[in-house]
């Protein structure tokens, strides 16, 4: 499962830490990338549970430069909601087997890409701001996160319908996501998806998130945000799509 001789694994593992450092550094949309690529080279439900620790190494990153900013009552609103939401994905990932959480898997990056491709062409304070809007992104979230590391776009719709600055929506985006995958690594160690040589491999490959961090605030934030992007997506939606074919 785990070959640590493959150099395909630490190639694809060394990008993935380097596009989660940038994507926390303020180019949101930017880590969804990560999730398809590592499915690429091992199987998708140890790809998720791979991931999971260089996106907790990430968030500890991010709260360095934005922990002082968060709303704490719109996490409060929505970890009831979210931890409601992993419950029946926990249960998915004990019953499905490899050949149906692959293309799960790309079904969700591909669901969330859409989303983001529609969140940033509509306005977002138009959205309702009732308490039902709010669990039933909870929910989701919760789900999509669990099943997949994927539930960034969904959390960027709920924050941006909610008039957050800039620096309030970054703060508050670092600490709802290290609080959400620290509760995760239980859940993840319990179906098998985090192990030791998954450490060992993630131990190794976490510095490159701070790399990643650097350049994100050097170098990415002074790119064409349209380009760039168009990027990002072209090649997460190939990787998506790659995970519908069996290995």
């Amino acid at each position: 499962m785990f070959d640590l001789t493959n150099p395909r694994l630490w190639l694809v593992g060394l990008g993935a830490a380097l596009l989660s450092g940038i994507a926390k550094s303020g180019v949101p949309g930017l880590g969804i990338l990560a999730v398809p690529l590592m499915a690429l080279v091992i199987p998708a439900k140890a790809s998720v549970g791979a991931l999971l620790p260089i996106l907790i190494a990430a968030d500890v990153n991010a709260l360095a430069y934005h922990r002082r900013h968060a709303d704490w009552r719109q996490i409060a609103r929505l970890l009831p909601w979210v931890a409601l939401g992993m419950a029946p994905a926990y249960y998915a990932l004990g019953r499905l087997d490899e050949n149906t959480v692959r293309p799960l898997l790309g079904a969700l990056v591909l669901a969330m890409m859409i989303l983001e491709g529609v969140r940033r062409r509509l306005a977002w304070d138009r959205l309702p701001h009732h308490p039902v809007f709010g669990a039933a992104i909870g929910v989701a979230a919760g789900f999509a996160t669990t099943m997949g590391n994927a539930a960034g776009p969904l959390m960027s719709l709920y924050l941006l319908a909610r008039g957050l600055t800039k620096e309030r929506f970054v703060g508050t985006v670092a600490w709802y996501f290290f609080i959400v995958n620290l509760s995760k690594v239980p859940v993840f160690a319990a179906r098998g998806m985090i192990t030791g040589r998954s450490l060992l491999f993630d131990l190794c490959v976490a510095p490159a998130v701070v790399l990643g961090s650097w350049i994100g605030f050097r170098f990415v934030s002074r790119m064409s945000p349209k380009v760039f992007l168009a990027v990002v997506y072209g090649l997460t939606a190939v990787a998506a799509i790659w995970l519908f074919f069996p290995k």
